[in-house]
């Protein structure tokens, strides 16, 4: 049973906001390194390796050797189910002043995005959308793929859902959408259909954030597939 130590324990560590940057900026679903971090963060590589060493002690954070180089990334996919939580809590406070490229980051994170290794902002929710209208997900008792789901996504991703899955990741899971304040397609068959997207060239990211944009391909993929238009 968890104790209110070991709950305390646990916020305290995102109750820093160099630690909260280095965990939201993980939520791409990659492996930084430290020296990236630091530099995403704006702090010097030492603090950020203390930072590092607190997130990573108290399993948040995993952290894998490759080569001369360590990189971290997060824990497992709960953990980035907990901050897209945190996050969609969080009441939207007006925007302060700042420049065109802050603005434009934002929009492009807001229009469509990696969260951790589904997809979120305004396509991840439409895509959600567009499955529950054409009877593919069950949204009227939590999240649950329908039979014409399962077959769906069988035929677009070559994988069968209903194989034997290690771990306890659920199959399907409602994600709260941080911007959209809305539910996004999480689990595991949220994750398989981002690698098709990605895979398939239907989104590519924007630089080296979460942000994705839907390329031509795309476009015409979720026409033909959804029945939805998207830019």
């Amino acid at each position: 049973m968890t104790s209110a130590s070991d709950l305390a324990a646990l916020a305290a560590l995102l109750a820093d906001e160099t630690r909260a940057a280095i965990c939201l900026a993980l939520l791409d679903g990659r492996a930084w390194t430290a020296g990236e971090l630091a530099a995403y963060a704006g702090v010097a590589p030492s603090t950020a390796t203390g930072h590092l060493h607190r997130l990573v002690d108290g399993g948040l954070l995993v952290q894998r050797r490759q080569g001369r180089h360590r990189y971290v990334q997060l824990a497992d996919p709960s953990v980035a189910q907990l901050l897209e939580d945190l996050s969609a809590r969080i009441e939207p406070r007006p925007a302060p002043p700042r420049g065109l490229r802050a603005a434009t980051v934002n929009a492009a994170l807001r229009r469509g995005r990696t969260c951790y290794d589904h997809l979120a902002g305004q396509l991840g929710v439409a895509v959600t959308d567009a499955m529950t209208a054409r009877e593919l997900l069950d949204q009227s008792a939590g999240f649950a793929l329908t039979p014409a789901g399962l077959a769906w996504l069988t035929d677009l991703l070559g994988w069968d859902p209903a194989q034997p899955r290690p771990g306890r990741r659920p199959l399907v899971r409602g994600c709260l959408d941080w911007t959209e304040r809305r539910q996004h397609l999480g689990g595991l068959a949220g994750a398989k259909l981002c690698e098709t997207f990605l895979g398939n060239g239907w989104v590519v990211r924007i630089g080296s954030g979460r942000a994705v944009r839907l390329t031509t391909s795309g476009q015409a993929a979720l026409r033909d597939t959804l029945g939805i238009s998207l830019d």
